[in-house]
């Protein structure tokens, strides 16, 4: 499974930079990325003041392939990012990990409207502890979580700036393919089963303005998941909301803030024992390198 993400990961590259290259001659595919790389590192040495030698890295990258003629629209985004951080002789412990694949494709059936079928696949790079440091309480691992949900609906997207895709035919595939996590039934599968199937409506929501004020852009991205079975009033809920700040053409900051609600998603104390859900929230800050093509 692992190779065959790789792959997926490679092959998106490679349409991206082939789709770029041909751009001339080939009208209606769009293609491009933004990578960033923020580095800090505090160093002290007889410092009187105390504290701990520190060093992080996060590696970010978001691109899209995307294909309009005629009545015919298909994009694609990628969006990994993986980040590592270390102080004083603890442990490495990762501050960033995820992997998100998007696809729609759909049919224009008037103004701004399109007859969409979407493929949305989540997961991570590596396994999570509860407490990085002493590293005893996995939580989560590759694939595990992994989702894939499948939807058909409506897409509106009256500028690529901007796209609401409404579904009121939505599969959502949760994987669970490490041993441990299964028997404990994490993320809402049955003990002992690696997948469980849900049936509900979908929404998602992008928005992006490049430059609200000069050299800050903005970006926001909203899902929705609501299953006809199994308490739709529990809504699943996956918010992000980004701001980058442009020095120069290599140079950026980038500030993004991720709430994420799921009530399959129980709480695990310091001491192991499963609770009730609760809001996720997870917060990056970083300065560094930054490439986009």
């Amino acid at each position: 499974m692992k190779k065959t993400l790789i792959s997926s990961i490679l092959l998106f590259l490679l349409m991206s930079v082939s789709a770029q290259e041909e751009g001339d001659t080939i009208k209606a595919w769009t293609a491009g990325a933004v990578t960033s790389l923020n580095f800090s590192q505090v160093s002290l040495t007889n410092w009187a003041g105390g504290g701990n030698n520190s060093v992080a890295g996060t590696f970010l990258f978001k691109g899209f392939v995307n294909h309009k003629k005629d009545n015919i629209a298909w994009d694609n985004t990628l969006d990994f990012g993986y980040g590592l951080t270390k102080q004083g002789s603890e442990n490495l412990a990762k501050s960033e990990d995820r992997i998100q694949l998007v696809s729609k494709f759909g049919y224009e059936a008037g103004k701004n409207w399109y007859y969409t079928v979407m493929a949305d696949f989540k997961t991570q790079f590596a396994v999570g502890y509860k407490d990085p440091i002493k590293q005893d309480i996995t939580i989560s691992d590759f694939m595990a979580p992994g989702y894939l949900q499948l939807s058909l609906g409506m897409d509106y997207k009256p500028s690529e700036n901007f796209t609401v895709f409404l579904s009121p035919i939505t599969s959502k595939t949760t994987f669970v393919l490490n041993d441990s996590l299964s028997t404990e039934g994490a993320f809402g599968v049955d003990p002992g089963e690696k997948v469980r199937e849900e049936y509900g409506a979908s929404a998602k929501l992008l928005a992006k303005k490049a430059d609200v004020i000069k050299n800050v852009g903005v970006y926001t991205r909203l899902d929705l998941f609501s299953s006809y079975t199994n308490n739709p009033q529990n809504i699943d809920v996956d918010w992000e909301f980004g701001i980058s700040m442009k020095v120069n053409d290599y140079l950026s900051a980038l500030f993004t803030c991720n709430l994420v609600y799921d009530d399959d998603i129980k709480y695990v104390s310091d001491e192991g024992i499963e609770q009730g859900a609760r809001l996720q929230v997870k917060q990056l800050f970083g300065a560094g390198l930054t490439y986009s093509f």
